[in-house]
């Protein structure tokens, strides 16, 4: 999508182009999904090369609606993890780049996919979003290599940052299924007058003291 268009559906629409019913259902079902989504509005960055100061704002709505979109979509209601995470996620910058807001919206629209439920698992999906761009680096380096030591070393470079996104999905999981965990009952024992004794649970109430 350019950056002149904008997220709100209207680019779905079409003008006398032919389209099969399944395409038109797919383009109707993420027509509605974009309408019903609460998304925060993209980052804008302002970077003085005179000063070397970064400005970190959102564009096309008031401030305090964006930042409150912005820390709903990272799921925390810390102003101050709100302001580092942002810091650091305008910093990511390209190749070629101090600061980059394609990068940046980019990490923020994983976050966004992850929907994240508190810090944890927001500066997780930070990360994820980082990973997948340095990957995605090592891969296109990968393919403009001339010699064999650069070879070797985008190769490397790229399977770690591989292995290291799958490591970090799985901790996502296990992080999640912590807040899922059941009780499962393995053994239940219904003692003469209806008492049930679940698992190895030992009573020293009354009546166990005959001798």
């Amino acid at each position: 999508m350019s950056k002149t268009q904008k997220d709100n559906g209207n680019d779905l629409l079409t003008k006398g182009s032919e389209l099969t019913e399944a395409e038109i259902n797919a383009v109707a079902d993420l027509r509605d999904r974009k309408k019903t989504r609460v998304r925060a509005p993209d980052i804008k960055l302002d970077f003085d090369e005179d000063t070397r100061r970064l400005t970190v704002g959102h564009k096309g709505k008031d401030p305090t609606v964006a930042c409150a979109l912005a820390m709903h979509e990272l799921g925390t209601a810390d102003y101050r993890f709100f302001e580092g995470v942002m810091d650091q996620v305008a910093t990511l910058g390209q190749q070629d780049s101090s600061v980059s807001e394609t990068a940046s919206n980019f990490v923020m629209s994983v976050v966004a996919g992850v929907k994240p439920q508190d810090e944890i698992e927001a500066m997780l999906a930070i990360q994820m979003g980082a990973i997948h761009q340095a990957t995605m680096l090592m891969a296109r380096r990968l393919n403009h290599v001339k010699t064999l030591p650069q070879q070797d070393s985008a190769e490397q470079a790229l399977n770690k940052l591989a292995r290291t996104f799958t490591s970090q999905v799985e901790t996502l999981k296990k992080y999640r299924s912590k807040a899922n965990q059941t009780v499962r009952v393995e053994r239940v024992e219904v003692k003469e007058g209806g008492q049930a004794i679940v698992g190895n649970i030992h009573s020293g109430g009354l009546g166990d003291d005959k001798k």
